[in-house]
């Protein structure tokens, strides 16, 4: 009975131990493979004007991060004109201000859009009611983005949200919250191989803040482009320590009203020895990259 029992015993070791074995031996996809570096990206930050309108083209996809302001739209022609763009698959809305919200009514016109993101919160902009009643005219899908959530680029580029928070989202959709667009910019990451991109909207130090008291350890970058066009309300010390970036890309216009980049913000990023280039005087900014190296080109002048 003894010896009957110790061989029943050791028959269930040993199939416990091949069953955790072969566990252990199973194959596990790797999601990072997913999301490889596949080809080329090019980053343009569009010559459009006072405001954002930044294209990613990957392997796969054109993207738009902004779209400009009303009275640019031609400039914003233009330039997608010259990168040879008649589709555009993903469009990201950072807030619904007119510098960054103004040229979609020619983008729904005028292109075929496949799908457009936004911070999800309502607004009483005329331009932001009249694209989310376009949008669904032509039954085009919108979502808002809030931090955690990834955007599938294509061609192994990948959109990471860093910001509005999940909580900021849900207070800015109660009746009677008094909003402060700036701040509730979409902010993240784009991430292709061991290049990155923080594109920020035109959050201030008050979301800088916000991000990094989350504690996301995602937020270093090899490049910035510049809240708020470079103005002296972003680019805190302690978003710029965190970030580490190696340029500054600010998109702006020629005199414009504000000042922008303000000389506080240059001082800064020239303190970085950071290499900054400015659409007002270099034209369109096109970055390009394989996964692993970058390189920055300008239509005219020298880095600032």
């Amino acid at each position: 009975m003894k010896r009957w029992l110790a061989s029943v015993l050791a028959g269930i070791v040993l199939i416990c131990a091949q069953f955790v074995a072969g566990c252990i031996a199973a194959p596990t996809p790797d999601s990072s493979d997913k999301h490889a570096a596949q080809g080329t990206i090019t980053v343009k930050v569009l010559n459009i004007g006072q405001g954002d309108a930044i294209l990613i083209q990957t392997g796969e996809k054109n993207v738009l991060v902004d779209t400009s302001d009303v009275d640019e739209r031609d400039k914003l022609r233009a330039e997608l004109k010259k990168a040879d763009v008649r589709r555009i698959d993903t469009i990201i809305l950072t807030h619904p201000h007119a510098d960054h919200i103004g040229g979609m009514d020619v983008l729904l016109d005028e292109y075929t859009v496949g799908i457009v993101y936004d911070n999800g919160m309502p607004s009483t902009s005329k331009l932001f009611l009249g694209y989310v009643k376009k949008l669904k005219e032509k039954k085009i899908e919108r979502k808002g983005l809030v931090a955690g959530d990834r955007v599938d680029l294509g061609g192994g580029a990948v959109f990471e949200v860093l910001a509005p928070s999940a909580e900021l989202v849900k207070e800015g959709s109660v009746k009677g919250y008094k909003h402060d667009p700036n701040n509730e910019s979409v902010v993240g990451r784009l991430v292709f191989g061991d290049f990155s991109m923080m594109l920020t909207g035109d959050a201030e130090k008050k979301e800088e803040q916000a991000i990094l008291a989350a504690g996301s350890t995602r937020v270093k970058s090899t490049i910035l482009k510049a809240g708020h066009h470079g103005s002296k309300t972003s680019s805190s010390a302690d978003f710029l320590r965190a970030v580490q970036p190696e340029a500054a890309l600010i998109s702006c216009g020629v005199n414009n009203d504000y000042g922008h980049p303000h000389k506080e913000t240059m001082k800064k990023y020239h303190a970085m020895k950071l290499s900054v280039y400015v659409t007002a005087e270099n034209g369109t900014i096109t970055v390009t990259s394989d996964g692993k190296t970058y390189n920055i080109s300008v239509e005219r002048g020298e880095k600032q």
